[in-house]
């Protein structure tokens, strides 16, 4: 009976030391999305990450990794600091760089399912 219990409390120690995170790493939370949308050589170096037009610094690498199963999941596993500066980026793109709004969709949605899914959030996120 104690052999038992033992091995029941090991099983569940380790499905809950295995169980997945719910959120993403936080531990690029603290990138200023400001910063990296008012410089052209940053926003550019992060857009060419992520169209395999460049290299990748490890926070575009992350972001590179997450971003299909992002888009996939609405965001669920997102911090509410990473859907704050995912909410700034898609403004910026759609108002002011619409050109890497369309290269990014391109390639990360070019079935347009995406950006059906979405089409009710980047209609407010539109200027007009």
């Amino acid at each position: 009976m104690k052999s038992l219990l033992l091995i029941a409390l090991a099983c569940l120690v380790t499905v809950a030391w295995c169980r997945p995170g719910s959120t993403y790493t936080d531990k690029w939370d603290h990138i200023n999305v400001d910063e990296i949308l008012e410089s052209q050589r940053l926003l550019k170096a992060y857009v060419d990450c992520l169209l395999d037009k460049g290299r990748c610094s490890p926070d575009g690498k992350a972001l590179k990794d997450t971003l299909p199963d992002a888009l996939e999941h609405e965001c669920s596993k997102c911090t509410p600091k990473q859907k704050e500066g995912s909410d700034k980026v898609i403004r910026h793109l759609v108002n002011k760089r619409p050109e890497l709004w369309k290269e990014l969709a391109s390639k990360y949605d070019p079935e347009g399912k995406y950006q059906e899914k979405y089409e009710d959030k980047i209609k407010n996120v539109k200027e007009n």
